[in-house]
């Protein structure tokens, strides 16, 4: 459930990809089973595409990467964090309109 430019982030390489990313990133926690997430994912995909070389854009499978949802309280799905030098910047739950990640995006960059 990725597009081309989206990465997969996961407890391993949430550290490295995520919060040391010289550039902001925008994380879209989902899990497979909820359906506003499927519903946002291909947004998710547009997102990324629209950022390349500016930002990074990624998913967290929740069910997967049990750890990184529990670091950041992750209660409802989808989530979406914008980070930026490591800390959040934006927060963003349920079903949200691309303009609505892009602006997120655009006020990290």
């Amino acid at each position: 459930m990725a597009g081309q430019h989206t990465l997969e982030f996961t407890d391993a390489n949430f550290q490295k990809d995520v919060l040391e990313s010289g550039v902001p990133v925008l994380v879209d926690f989902w899990a497979e089973w909820c359906g506003p997430c499927r519903a946002i994912g291909p947004t998710v995909d547009e997102v990324a595409n629209d950022f390349v070389g500016r930002a990074k854009v990624g998913k967290v499978n929740v069910d997967n990467s049990r750890e990184v949802a529990v670091k950041y309280g992750i209660q409802s799905i989808p989530t979406i964090l914008v980070i930026k030098n490591g800390q959040i910047h934006k927060k963003l739950v349920g079903l949200v309109s691309k303009q609505v990640l892009t602006g997120a995006l655009d006020s990290a960059i």
